[in-house]
């Protein structure tokens, strides 16, 4: 079992009240700020859903923070608030201070091609297209000349261990290679923000933990702010803080340094 949290530590992010958490974000670079975000899915045939009912969290430039909760928890509905996959129905998200609701669609495209790279669950790689087209793909909207692309997408693909598959489709690639290739599509357009939705669902723990570990070593190397909503407690031994997240709210926040791990166990 975990060690009790601190009455302080629950509901909520708070480095104004909480000497403990005034000494982590000290000095730090808040990157994502989210305000009093909720999320209703309203249907005619039913009662609304309220997913997220008043989320408030700092995340800062340069951690690795992971998200987790039971399903139906709002994890994912918060995650996709994050990366402006889904609009909250009200509250804010910022991203270097830019409240990214009140940006229109082509703005909101723009933000996201240039400051958040994402790694998918399922990979989502283009199938008629290699690995490196594939990890152009990003630079390519962005408007990167494509000489400049290919070279750059062939350092990348290197640097996450796949450069002697640069001309392999995905169906001729491991699930393993191609998280690989997606990790280095993520990072195309040199991203603030990396998220990861459950990365490690797909593969075998042995890879899995490759793939956690290659996230932690290209957040020392990058300097970019990776943030995981993940089942696997895996995970958290190389978080810096976990999000907990239940029916719709922050439960606790915790430090990694608050976190008792054992080998195939954690304390919830």
């Amino acid at each position: 079992m975990s060690e009790p949290v601190p009455a302080g530590d629950h509901g909520t992010w708070d480095p104004q009240g909480n000497p403990k958490h005034a000494a982590y974000a000290q000095g730090r670079h808040c990157i994502v700020r989210a305000r009093d975000v909720k999320k209703i899915y309203k249907a005619e045939t039913s009662q609304p859903v309220h997913a997220l009912r008043g989320v408030d969290m700092e995340i800062y430039r340069g951690e690795y923070l992971a998200i987790m909760g039971p399903s139906g928890s709002g994890k994912s509905t918060f995650f996709n608030a994050i990366g402006g996959l889904d609009r909250p129905t009200s509250g804010q998200v910022y991203i270097d201070e830019v409240d990214i609701a009140q940006l229109d669609a082509a703005e909101l495209a723009w933000l996201r091609c240039r400051k958040v790279g994402y790694i998918f669950q399922s990979y989502n790689l283009i199938p008629v297209m290699t690995a490196i087209e594939n990890v152009m793909l990003p630079m390519t909207f962005a408007g990167t000349h494509a000489d400049e692309a290919r070279t750059k997408a062939a350092g990348l693909c290197e640097l996450v261990g796949i450069g002697h598959r640069l001309d392999n489709k995905p169906s001729e690639l491991s699930g393993g290679q191609q998280q690989r290739v997606a990790i280095a599509r993520a990072l195309a357009n040199d991203p603030a923000i990396i998220l990861a939705d459950e990365p490690t669902a797909n593969l075998d723990s042995k890879t899995g933990l490759e793939i956690i570990h290659l996230l932690l070593d290209l957040k020392k190397k990058k300097g970019v702010t990776v943030i995981s909503a993940t089942h696997d407690k895996e995970m958290l031994a190389i978080s810096d803080r976990v999000l907990w997240i239940k029916d719709g709210r922050v439960d606790r926040v915790e430090l990694r340094t608050d976190l008792h791990i054992e080998t195939g166990s954690i304390g919830i």
